[in-house]
């Protein structure tokens, strides 16, 4: 098992001493033991591992013996998991605002080492302001409230998703008049187009 120079020693058939001297070279075989750690999977010597365990790599020596490295695999697995949101308007998340609807995710690295994948599935509802005008004589109904006054008027009610929904009203009260007359005439009047002949109160709308 060891390099060197041996001899055999034989007698030839005519009697005389015989002697073989074998100049040897022992070349070792290697065997190798790595440990490697991951996450999910990890590359070695061309293959992909995505699992625990214990992989052999065998190739040739430049003396053309064996050379074989054994990896010893230890696979700790990311982990990945789902939240769902709705928000009105914004939403804050892991000190970031989101406005839109869509998915978004937030990685920072779990207690084994590995990548920890939160995936937010986020819907955003709008709250709803809207502008209404009116313009009324004398006095004007509007979602159960009677105004006498021109102004600006809001009603806030909740939308099916439960956001806010804000209506404005720019409301103008415009006032009707009455205005009385005294006339006295003789045998007849005419009034606005209209003749009378008898006494009385009498109204004309415009």
């Amino acid at each position: 098992t060891s390099s060197g120079d041996y001899t055999y020693s034989t007698t030839t058939l005519a009697g005389c001493d015989s002697v073989v001297v074998l100049h040897l070279t022992i070349n070792p075989s290697y065997m190798v033991d790595t440990t490697a750690v991951a996450c999910d999977m990890f590359e070695w010597y061309g293959n992909t591992y995505t699992s625990s365990g214990d992989y052999t790599y065998s190739t040739t020596t430049l003396a053309g013996c064996d050379s074989v490295v054994t990896l010893h695999l230890t696979i700790k697995n990311s982990v990945q998991t789902e939240e769902i949101a709705e928000a009105c308007d914004s939403y804050i998340w892991n000190g970031q605002t989101y406005t839109n609807s869509g998915d978004y995710t937030y990685t920072t690295t779990a207690k084994n080492g590995c990548d920890s994948v939160v995936v937010l599935h986020l819907t955003i509802n709008p709250s709803y302001m809207v502008d209404t005008a009116a313009v009324a004589c004398d006095v004007f109904e509007w979602y159960g409230n009677t105004y006498t006054s021109s102004g600006d008027y809001t009603y806030s009610t909740t939308t099916l998703a439960g956001c806010d929904s804000v209506v404005v009203l720019h409301l103008t009260i415009n006032p009707s008049y009455m205005v009385d007359t005294t006339a006295v005439a003789c045998d007849m009047f005419e009034w606005y187009g209209n003749t009378y002949t008898s006494s009385g109160d009498y109204t004309y709308s415009t």
